[in-house]
């Protein structure tokens, strides 16, 4: 009887696949490791709000100006440069890096009041700093000569959070001072109503009201009328 023959198994015949897959397994983790490192030198985790940004730099081209000219550069924002410094601060550009110099709160338009744009300061390498000055230019933030690539990014983010967050506060300070031009105006209608209609409170409330859903306009608008047209009257 024919002796019976066992398929020869080669215990290496997978042994170049599997070497195969792991060439590429390894391979793909390093493209995706190199990708990533790539991504995190080149990309800071806000350089997406930074690309919207049109940023003027107001300072000389020396090498400490350069540095940041670069620095800025690097987060893809629009940068301009502006030198000398004009007589008025533009207001065009969403932040502005201005040199500390000791006119500089005359040369901002928006002082006193409200910043068209976020103030970034620019201090140079001296062993002090006129804090009075700094204050007086009432900055969102600060950037200190030789600047890093950490600084221009703090400084920057900084700055138009700050501004951003004054703008919002402002906002409603402003919101809140119509609702209370709006609360005397009419509380001055309801007197002049109440006087002339013999009406009490409540009736000339519902008297404002009623009128205002009828024309369509705000029950302070109404109030305003009602109070300028007897003014206008004596």
């Amino acid at each position: 009887m024919p002796k019976s023959t066992k398929p020869a198994y080669n215990l290496n015949s997978d042994a170049p696949r599997a070497r195969d897959d792991l060439a590429l397994e390894s391979g793909s983790a390093g493209a995706m490791t190199g990708s990533a490192e790539r991504k995190s030198s080149s990309d800071h985790p806000f350089d997406r709000d930074f690309r919207d940004l049109d940023i003027a730099v107001l300072t000389a081209r020396d090498e400490a100006g350069e540095q940041l000219l670069r620095e800025l550069q690097r987060t893809r924002a629009r940068v301009q440069h502006i030198w000398p410094i004009p007589v008025l601060i533009p207001t065009t550009f969403d932040v502005v890096y201005c040199d500390l110099v000791n006119d500089l709160p005359q040369r901002l338009p928006w002082l006193p009041g409200k910043p068209d744009a976020a103030l970034v300061v620019i201090a140079a390498a001296t062993p002090l700093l006129d804090l009075k000055l700094l204050h007086n230019c009432a900055p969102h933030a600060v950037v200190h000569q030789p600047v890093t690539a950490q600084a221009v990014h703090a400084s920057l983010l900084l700055g138009r959070c700050h501004f951003l967050y004054e703008r919002r506060l402002r906002g409603r300070v402003d919101k809140l001072d119509d609702n209370l031009r709006t609360m005397r105006s009419v509380e001055r209608a309801k007197a002049i109503l109440m006087q002339s209609r013999s009406l009490s409170e409540e009736e000339a409330y519902h008297y404002l009201r009623c009128h205002a859903m009828e024309r369509r306009v705000t029950i302070g608008a109404l109030a305003n009328v009602i109070v300028d047209s007897q003014e206008l009257l004596g």
